[in-house]
């Protein structure tokens, strides 16, 4: 208990430091000596623009302030800035930071923009602080006019025809160098797909006109020519518009005008290290592998040429594509069999290509080893029980020659009862399990050739085996077997993986004290069935950037899992199969700024069994039931303590201080906003601020708790709403992580619709026992 208040005292304490004002928690070292220096800086940008536009051009306009201007501020623990050394105020630096944004803001199509610094002092301390506010007005926007191509060219210029309505820059979108350089890296990108090899940026320029054609009206008058300028002057700010065309420069070379095709490819995959590509095509004393159009060069006969040629997307007599050469090389590089991967591409004759990949292998066979550790507390055994576990894994990168990854996987570990002696003897749980999985760089399937996948990337089959061994002291053994045949690849950055064969086999032999704790605890009666999983999965998940902004990410997962349902074609009355369907959804978003970010994520998952066998009951089986609470769900509550909805049936039949609890569906979403305190060393010290929001529930009636059945009308009573805190220590390859969270609504509270009523570290529930309002957890790596 008093731990507790001291974890609560430690955390209120960093929030209340954060709540100071940024100006009395900041020093200045070594200032200079009579003479003023810029405190603090600010740019606000107004104009026609969007919100996201205006933070967007406020962020990168902070990076153009000279750097006598800018002030450097480094944080210490989060809790004070420091300003160090800061450099005497000088004016004529400030009208440098102009000219540095007004270039910038010309490269994104702001070519009127005004700029009004607002200057004031402070004197403090015998320190002259200079503070600029610096407003900023954009004017229009130059927009595009129309945009022509002319590329001499008539196969050039009709592939540019064909490609246009992928044009980057349309009419009346903003002016910006960026835009038109990204058009042109384009075309350069349609000419290369195409055959056009030798084809390069310095081929082709944009042609922007932002003249006036008024301005070339003859006149000898000096009159008549101020009032056409200062007229021009008017129309160019009135109608900001500038028309584009991208032309080709007359090339030196005349290869650059022909389509190359692709002829013979070569193999190097004993490649070493020390290797010269340069030369490897001209030594001698080689072995080779011939096949078609493509030859593979050795000394050593490690390697057969399968994989490479199934990973080769280039043909034979196709017209050169760029992208399907990265795709080539990146597909060897990813086979597993090779640390890198680097070509040569040499010109034979008029239009040929002849390609030369060289492969440098990695390391065939490696082992390693880990031990965790891990606290938990359970109904099930003595109740406070620290864990040890090893692994021990194999890896071998090259079976049968044909860049096969086999990888065992061995795990043996015990739950003692190091603090309770008298609950029982010392080693509470032992477990073990033994796993193999194969990953062929292919899709063998039950029929030659399936045309949606033939352009798919990262092809892989899966089988594995895993049987496992668990003996959990006086309460059950567990014994398992787990089999599945499945396929993974990638198409239009989404990764798929489907296991058409998914089998899971589960023995459970009960012990007495389990018997007793199931009379007593109604949430564990359906997590200790015996039974058989038949089924099919399948998992599709896209990681990938805003367009709009670079720093904000997206990831979503979508999982669909059955059993039981194409195994009862063949069978019309299994037994002992589970019959159930389940899918779960999830989607995370982060956007980072400078050392800060913020992070949400949303889930949502259910599962129906639809079975009728009475042995094995109406839910889903307990090692595919949804459950809450631990380092990285609901953070307030401990791994499988939250739920059932607003059920407080387990609290008035239990009398023990922990109920594992397992639902058929669950609901959360999380918020942080994750910021840099401090580094120190070669690590860096961060904190959050946080909030989940979520329960489990079941889909289906509890005789005598109709609370833990979802109902959308209960939902907001249902909902768990917890807040926090937490610490990050970052070294780079690992994160330690430390959050504490206080209950702010629990489904399981009695009183005030589960809201806290007084701020209180512990309560006490309708059996007399005592429950924490306030969870520690310690994870490694991020929630999510």
């Amino acid at each position: 208990m008093r731990k507790l208040q001291h974890h609560i005292v430690f955390f209120a304490g960093l929030l209340f430091m954060g709540s100071c004002s940024l100006e009395k928690r900041t020093v200045i070292s070594n200032p200079p000596r009579q003479k003023p220096f810029v405190y603090d800086t600010k740019i606000i940008v107004n104009g026609d623009i969007s919100k996201d536009e205006r933070i967007r051009l406020t962020d990168e306009l902070e990076k153009y302030w000279d750097d006598s201007i800018r002030v450097k501020k480094v944080s210490q623990l989060g809790i004070r800035y420091v300003i160090k050394n800061p450099a005497a105020y000088d004016s004529s630096n400030l009208e440098r930071s102009f000219d540095y944004m007004n270039e910038y803001l010309n490269s994104q199509g702001f070519y009127y923009a005004k700029f009004n610094p607002q200057i004031s002092t402070d004197y403090v301390k015998n320190q002259e602080r200079k503070r600029i506010a610096l407003s900023i007005e954009l004017g229009k926007n130059i927009k595009f006019d129309s945009i022509g191509y002319e590329l001499k060219d008539s196969n050039l210029q009709a592939l540019t025809i064909r490609e246009r309505n992928k044009s980057l820059i349309q009419y009346g979108d903003p002016y910006t160098k960026g835009a038109i350089s990204d058009e042109l890296d384009r075309l350069v990108s349609i000419y290369r797909q195409n055959g056009y090899y030798q084809f390069t940026r310095e081929h082709i320029f944009a042609h922007v006109d932002t003249l006036d054609r008024s301005l070339f009206d003859l006149t000898l008058d000096p009159v008549k020519l101020v009032e056409l300028i200062i007229l021009a002057n008017n129309n160019r700010q009135k109608n900001t518009s500038w028309p584009v065309s991208m032309e080709r420069r007359e090339p030196v070379d005349s290869n650059v005008l022909i389509p190359f095709k692709i002829g013979t490819q070569f193999y190097y995959p004993e490649t070493r290290l020390a290797d010269l590509p340069d030369s490897l095509p001209s030594a001698g004393n080689w072995l080779e592998t011939k096949r078609p159009h493509a030859v593979m060069r050795y000394k050593k006969g490690l390697f057969v040429e399968q994989p490479l040629l199934e990973h080769t997307y280039l043909q034979h007599g196709e017209l050169f594509n760029e992208k399907t050469y990265f795709k080539t090389l990146n597909g060897l590089a990813k086979l597993g069999a090779w640390q890198s991967a680097d070509a040569k591409i040499f010109q034979r004759g008029k239009d040929t290509l002849d390609i030369h990949y060289f492969l440098i292998p990695a390391t065939k066979q490696s082992f390693s080893i880990d031990l965790e550790g891990s606290r938990n507390t359970t109904d099930i055994g003595a109740g406070n029980l620290w864990g040890l576990s090893t692994n021990l894994s194999y890896l071998n990168r090259n079976v049968w020659k044909r860049s096969v990854q086999a990888v065992t996987a061995f795990r043996t570990g015990v739950e003692l009862n190091i603090l309770n002696s008298q609950s029982g003897p010392l080693v509470q749980t032992f477990h073990i399990s033994l796993g193999h999985t194969y990953s062929f760089p292919r899709l063998i399937l039950p029929f030659k050739k399936w045309k949606p996948l033939q352009n798919a990337d990262d092809r892989r089959t899966l089988l594995n085996l895993t049987g496992s061994f668990v003996n959990r002291r006086d309460f059950y053994l567990l014994r398992s077997l787990v089999s599945s045949w499945g396929y993974e690849w990638k198409k239009n950055n989404i990764t798929w993986l489907f296991k058409p064969i998914n089998v899971e086999l589960y023995t459970i032999e009960r012990f007495f004290k389990l018997d007793s704790l199931l009379l007593t605890n109604p949430f564990l009666q359906t997590s200790f069935n015996e039974g058989r999983v038949f089924g099919q999965t399948l998992t599709v998940f896209k990681s990938f950037p805003s367009p709009r902004n670079p720093n904000k990410s997206h990831f979503i997962r979508f999982g669909l899992e059955e059993s039981g349902g194409l195994f009862s074609i063949f069978n019309a009355n299994p037994s002992q199969i589970y019959r159930f369907v389940k899918t779960e959804a999830e989607y995370r978003q982060t956007i980072k700024y400078d050392k800060q970010s913020i992070a949400f994520r949303t889930f949502a998952g259910v599962g129906y069994n639809y079975g009728s066998d009475p042995l094995i009951g109406n839910t889903l089986p307990f090692f595919k039931q949804f459950f809450g609470g631990g380092p990285n769900s609901m953070r307030a509550w401990r791994l499988r303590q939250i739920g059932l909805g607003s059920s407080v049936q387990s609290d008035t039949i239990s009398k023990t201080t922990y109920r594992d609890r397992f639902g058929d569906m669950q609901l959360e979403m999380n918020f942080e906003y994750r910021f840099r305190l401090t580094s120190i060393g070669g690590f860096k010290i961060e904190s959050a601020l946080f909030t989940d929001i979520g329960n489990i529930w079941s889909v289906k009636n509890i005789p005598g708790d109709p609370d833990a059945r979802f109902s959308l009308k209960r939902l907001g009573r249902d909902l768990a709403i917890a807040m926090g805190a937490g610490l990050r220590f970052d070294f780079t390859y690992f994160l330690i992580r430390l959050d504490g969270a206080y209950k702010v609504k629990d489904p399981a509270r009695p009183f005030n619709n589960g809201w806290i009523n007084t701020f209180a570290l512990t309560e006490k529930r309708q059996n007399g026992q005592t429950i924490e309002n306030f969870g520690l957890q310690l994870g490694i790596g991020l929630p999510f």
